[in-house]
């Protein structure tokens, strides 16, 4: 026989009630010893169990047990209804609805829904609606639907945070599904804000959608400190990389550093951030780039064929075509009547 019970059949008035009128103190307190369970409430239809606090915390179950059968708060839906609820009626920041809690083993809140009812449900307006504190805080187990599922009105629906590990942790046992997934047919599926590894092969259906404005390769310099974007580069021919061009018509040209002006590459092939020992610079292959040119050689119109010139590092007109084959960087996209300046460029070597 249980050392307390309560019966009641007016629907107003509950079976077992426990009011705490000191701010901060527990309404129920159910701890179990070894392998039983703390506080334990079944239903057929409404709440198992249910606390309610202004400040402190609703319903608390402890277990000081030594295997994973001891449960601090067990919460039973039968047909309909919630097995465990906990409400924050305001309060301060460290009022907690539901607060489970494993000193040694066992679980902290459990809360089984037979058919279409809630295992825990948990309101808070400010405080926690759930906390679990233990081993593993939250674990949501299922058979056949999602084991823990978070939803927001106005706010993120789950949110992972870690001080020394990964915030969010995803492990499929099927090499067919995905650890993480994220689904939004009329928009993003995914958001990072910051630098993404992969370690494998990335698949993509769709497009792939670069900002950047062209496809570039990195390579070696020779000279210290590296040219600055947009500068004309030639290959060294005592094999050290490549070096700021300085000939007109120069058939060893490689190309124009990326990254000058208001564009960027939007693809970097040959990346190696491992070896700061050696000078590297990204090299235009392909699309528009921003390119250094010396338009006192000749004016240089949107069109124009552009080569190497005897200013360092700077393009010219390609006026003499029997000098230039070989030598071609690309298309002016812009104009420059004189002097040096920077102008928009359609990569095409020839």
């Amino acid at each position: 026989m249980a050392q307390l019970s309560g019966d009641s059949t007016n629907p107003s008035k509950p079976a077992v009630s426990g009011i705490q009128k000191a701010a901060g103190g527990d309404g129920v307190w159910g701890q179990a010893q070894r392998t039983g369970r703390g506080v334990v409430g079944v239903t057929p239809d409404g709440s198992g169990v249910w606390g309610e606090v202004s400040a402190g915390r609703g319903v608390v179950g402890v277990v000081n047990g030594e295997t994973d059968d001891a449960t601090g708060v067990w919460g039973e839906v039968r047909t309909g209804g919630r097995g465990v609820v906990g409400v924050v009626d305001g309060g301060s920041d460290r009022s907690t609805g539901v607060w489970g809690e494993v000193k040694s083993a066992g679980h902290g809140v459990v809360g089984v829904a037979g058919s279409g009812g809630v295992g825990v449900a948990g309101t808070a307006p400010n405080g926690d609606g759930v906390v679990g504190n233990g081993h593993r805080g939250v674990v949501g187990l299922s058979e056949d639907f999602q084991g823990v599922y978070g939803h927001s009105v106005r706010n993120a629906g789950v949110v992972g945070e870690s001080d020394e590990f990964d915030g969010v942790f995803g492990v499929a046992h099927r090499p067919e599904k995905a650890a993480v997934s994220g689904h939004n047919p009329g928009g993003m599926a995914g958001f990072f804000d910051g630098d993404v590894v992969v370690q494998r092969n990335v698949i993509v259906v769709g497009d792939v959608l670069l900002q950047g404005a062209d496809c570039a390769e990195e390579f070696d310099v020779s000279e210290h400190g590296g040219p600055e974007p947009g500068a004309v580069l030639v290959i060294d021919p005592s094999g050290g990389g490549l070096r700021e061009s300085s000939e007109a018509y120069d058939a060893r040209v490689a190309g124009v550093v990326s990254g000058a002006g208001e564009y960027r590459p939007g693809l970097i092939l040959d990346r190696q951030d491992e070896a700061p020992q050696s000078v590297r610079v990204p090299i235009a292959m392909v699309g528009k780039v921003y390119c250094k040119v010396d338009a006192d050689h000749r004016p240089i119109e949107i069109g124009d064929l552009l080569t190497s010139s005897p200013t360092t590092g700077h393009a010219m007109k390609a006026q003499d075509r029997s000098r230039a084959f070989g030598a071609v960087i690309g298309k002016a996209l812009g104009s420059i009547s004189s002097g040096q300046g920077l102008i928009p460029v359609l990569v095409a070597m020839q």
